[in-house]
């Protein structure tokens, strides 16, 4: 993560990091609500639902509109995963475009040629814009037990919650398959195709690969794990108790490295910060580098230091999605990837 994140997560209680779950601070929430429908499996339409609608969100606030949103507004990754479910959003905000044009990673499937971009970085959103998609509901993930929305700047929170009701979902000190299963309630509600050939595949593959990590952690008990988030200053290593991924690799045996509780205190528990001198305090057999566009990528670090860590020396280091894209689809190639570089890993630390 950038220095700017890590100056804001002192400023706002450093909510949404995961050791590489970063980004900065929170912002704040309003309100409730969410999509509409689109395609079933990305290909043909579901079937729009008609009359009232209500979703109960993971504030315990619910959203009642008289239909169905058709104009949806979400948080990118979200949007990438109620795409996966064939509804269909007309504006995002948050990493959506790369600096070449082309899809940022927590866009996932989305054409992002046909969604309206609200803002495409931190504190980036244009409400202006925003007020001309005549929007209906106003969808983001959330990193605390505030509810506060994912992506949604504190100036302007205000302005935004007054022209359509939001949807929280909870990613914050869960395990990943509660978030799962709150976008999967909202997206048929929504009139997502849940029974499409796609989305039943998907969360099959889901389950499976979640019963590999079970398997390939229980095999290899000493293969230890450690997450991590680079930017040109500081190494970040991740502890698990508040990140929905981490915690549910764990729940699955997997054996991570553990900052200490000290070492996590000035980031709010969510992970130590180390210089590049000190990258080698943890020792890992596995490293997953968090692959969000704002932290710099394995293979451009060029810190000597990382260069010779043992799992780095080895090619034991892998992608780790800091925030998944929360659909079946999205999230059963995270753990196949982690089981499968436990299962191949060699024990160097």
């Amino acid at each position: 993560m950038s220095n700017a994140r890590t100056a804001r997560f002192s400023r706002r209680g450093l909510l949404a990091a995961g050791g590489a779950l970063g980004l900065g601070a929170a912002l704040a929430a309003c309100g409730d609500g969410d999509a509409k429908s689109g395609g079933s499996d990305a290909q043909g339409a579901a079937e729009p639902k008609s009359g009232p609608w209500s979703f109960k969100d993971d504030r315990g606030t619910t959203v009642k509109l008289d239909k169905v949103p058709a104009n949806i507004v979400a948080f990118t990754g979200v949007a990438a995963a109620l795409y996966d479910y064939g509804v269909q959003v007309k504006g995002v905000f948050g990493p959506t475009k790369a600096k070449d044009g082309k899809a940022d990673v927590q866009a996932g499937d989305m054409d992002v040629s046909k969604v309206t971009v609200l803002g495409n970085v931190w504190d980036q959103f244009n409400v202006e814009k925003y007020a001309t998609l005549a929007p209906e509901v106003l969808v983001s993930t959330t990193f605390d037990d505030a509810g506060t929305l994912w992506y949604v700047p504190e100036a302007s929170k205000d302005k935004i919650a007054k022209l359509a009701p939001s949807v929280a979902v909870s990613v914050y000190d869960r395990q990943l398959t509660a978030p799962l299963e709150r976008v999967w309630e909202l997206a048929e509600s929504l009139g997502g195709d849940m029974k499409a050939a796609a989305v039943v595949d998907a969360k099959k593959r889901f389950e499976a690969a979640s019963e590999r990590l079970r398997k390939a952690a229980k095999a290899h008990p000493d293969i230890k794990v450690m997450a991590g988030s680079a930017s040109p200053e500081l190494f970040y290593v991740s502890g698990t108790d508040l990140s929905a991924d981490l915690e549910y690799f764990k729940a699955l045996g997997v054996n991570f490295v553990e900052p200490t509780e000290e070492a996590k205190k000035p980031t709010g528990g969510w992970f130590e910060s180390l210089s590049w001198e000190n990258v080698d305090k943890h020792k890992a057999d596995v490293i997953i580098m968090d692959d969000r566009s704002s932290a710099i990528q394995p293979a451009d670090i060029t810190e000597a230091t990382w260069k010779k860590l043992p799992a780095v020396k080895a090619g034991q280091v892998i992608a780790r999605s800091a925030e998944p894209i929360l659909s079946y689809d999205k999230c059963a190639p995270l753990l196949d990837n982690l089981a499968e570089a436990i299962e191949k890993a060699k024990k160097v630390s």
